[in-house]
């Protein structure tokens, strides 16, 4: 056991702290992916009920399946929207709850479909769809990924044997072996990605008490527009946290800015950070997603992370002032004030 575990840790093992970028795209992407499923639940209950009113299912348990996975993955949803603003010491576990509660549905409801409403192929097509949807969108949690799948490939296996025999038994256990190997494999490459970021330079450095100033190769990074530089700022000031597009807009306009009005600058600035940062040939700082934005906080050294680590360098050379020409920033400003003070 204790090899294996040592095997584990050497190919496999990513530090949550690492995998907080992932958890919160798993997050956002499982908040968009359960209204979709909810609707694909209901277009489908329609579609059986109005246009095959013979379907050989039954009516009264295919509604029971309805509204369990309604309510599931309607929970999933609102499970991501509680736990967004969760710590990024946290984040790899918490912002993954919702996700594994609709997988943990995905594989139950397909023993009740294969089971309950006798359906071996509708069946089948929930599970392998449950299951190429986990490793097509998230970043998996290998550990729970293997029990929860196990768990769902063990209970559609023995009603495989009696629907289709030994061969299809047998075809269905390979296949289940391979996608828990496939699995690891995922999360191997994970790990060598995110150990070439690690050994990569920072490539920016923030300078943030006083005005704020972004450096690359010890040159001052000019934007096309000069809000632009305060975006990555504000971005800065979140430490690796995404921001919705309404935060972003309190925060670059006012706090009575709207979407309609300044929506479309905003989109401009993000456009304008993402032609310099690949003009500059950098992928992993900036990441800019439907209604989420944030940057990689490993790629910067920054004078504001280095105080809040605890560095004396940088709390002696911290003056009062942040991020000056920004109002937004005062807060930030009476925060890193207060804790100097304490020292």
């Amino acid at each position: 056991m204790d090899k294996l575990k040592e095997l584990y840790n050497k190919y496999y093992y990513i530090s949550p702290l690492e995998l907080a970028d992932f958890a919160e795209t798993n997050r956002r992407r499982n908040s968009y992916w359960c209204l979709m499923c909810l609707f694909i639940y209901i277009a489908l209950s329609f579609k059986i009920w109005f246009q095959f009113p013979n379907v050989a299912i039954d009516r009264n348990l295919f509604f029971v399946f309805l509204c369990i996975s309604a309510a599931d993955v309607l929970c999933s949803h609102l499970l991501s929207r509680a736990v967004k603003n969760v710590s990024r010491e946290k984040a790899w576990i918490i912002k993954n709850i919702p996700v594994y509660v609709v997988f943990v549905w995905g594989m139950s409801g397909s023993a009740y479909i294969f089971h309950c409403l006798q359906s071996p192929f509708f069946a089948l097509m929930h599970f392998f769809g449950a299951v190429s949807i986990m490793f097509a969108v998230f970043h998996l949690v290998p550990p729970a990924f293997m029990i929860v799948f196990l768990a769902g490939a063990g209970a559609l296996l023995s009603g495989i044997y009696r629907s289709f025999g030994y061969i299809g038994a047998e075809s269905f256990s390979v296949v289940a072996l391979l996608i828990a190997f496939l699995s690891l494999y995922k999360r191997y490459t994970e790990k060598l990605y995110l150990s070439l970021l690690k050994r990569q330079k920072k490539v920016f450095e923030a300078r943030t008490f006083g005005n704020f100033t972004l450096l690359h190769e010890n040159k001052a990074v000019k934007f096309s527009r000069s809000k632009t530089l305060e975006l990555i700022a504000y971005l800065i000031v979140k430490n690796g946290s995404s921001v919705n597009t309404r935060e972003l807009l309190c925060a670059l306009y006012g706090d009575y800015a709207d979407s309609a009005r300044y929506g479309s600058s905003l989109r401009a600035l993000i456009s304008d950070a993402r032609h310099i940062f690949s003009e500059m040939e950098i992928q992993n700082f900036f990441t800019a997603e439907y209604n989420s934005f944030r940057i990689n906080p490993e790629a910067i050294k920054c004078d504001y992370y280095d105080f809040l680590s605890g560095d004396p360098a940088a709390q002696k050379l911290y003056a009062g002032q942040f991020m000056s020409q920004y109002s937004w920033a005062e807060d930030t400003a009476a925060f890193l004030s207060q804790k100097a003070l304490s020292k």
